[in-house]
């Protein structure tokens, strides 16, 4: 299992200040939505200068048309990202055009069920609850090709068992953490009991007087 650790602070500063205490552990970089829209290009060339080592995990969710999905997808690999995440539920033709793209040397793990959703969330969306059409996604996005899926610890073992997929696991606190605004979560030793092969977690780290410490104590659960 690997740590990815989610850049989500109010400035690139901030980000980049916490990343830098955190430069020799070996954890994935997460850059989503809030960061990339802000600090774009320039930031992941950043995050690089602290520790040119560090995997970057562009998180956009990408979800759109076949052709744009492909050709934004294009454009993230050439950004030089290690992993992205679209949507499952763009459907078979999208994550197959994206997966031309990517191939063995741009890792794509499409998104099932958010885990800000619950099934009073989910269904009048989905038609379907969280547990059973999560699979179903899974099952998508294994047709469709891809390397795996985003989904809450809740759901990893059963879709590990359904598919070959690997998962990526959001919604990661200690007991002791306030859940958010995430409502299907987990421990990082519950998510290592689901199988899962990614955790990202993001306020547990960034809100502690020591981030350091607890990237630790996660790595000593997960590893």
């Amino acid at each position: 299992m690997e740590l990815a650790l989610a850049l989500d602070l109010p400035s690139k500063e901030a980000n980049l200040a916490l990343l830098s205490k955190l430069r020799e552990y070996p954890i994935w970089v997460k850059v989503g939505l809030r960061s990339f829209i802000r600090d774009g290009k320039g930031f992941l060339d950043e995050v690089k200068s602290i520790n040119p080592n560090f995997k970057i995990f562009l998180d956009l969710k990408l979800y759109d048309i076949p052709n744009t999905m492909k050709t934004a997808a294009q454009e993230c690999k050439d950004l030089g990202v290690d992993m992205i995440t679209i949507h499952a539920s763009s459907g078979i033709e999208a994550m197959r055009e994206v997966m031309s793209v990517a191939q063995d040397s741009l890792l794509v793990f499409a998104v099932t069920a958010l885990t800000s959703f619950d099934d009073a969330g989910f269904m009048p969306i989905y038609n379907a609850p969280i547990h059973s059409h999560a699979k179903t996604l899974a099952l998508l996005a294994q047709e469709g090709g891809c390397h795996g899926i985003v989904c809450s610890p809740l759901e990893s073992l059963e879709i590990k068992t359904s598919t070959s997929l690997k998962t990526l696991t959001p919604g990661i606190r200690f007991e002791q953490n306030a859940s958010g605004d995430q409502k299907r979560i987990a421990t990082p030793r519950d998510a290592k009991k689901a199988q899962a092969d990614y955790i990202v977690v993001g306020r547990p780290i960034y809100e502690a007087q020591s981030p350091q410490e607890v990237v630790s104590q996660i790595l000593e659960e997960i590893l």
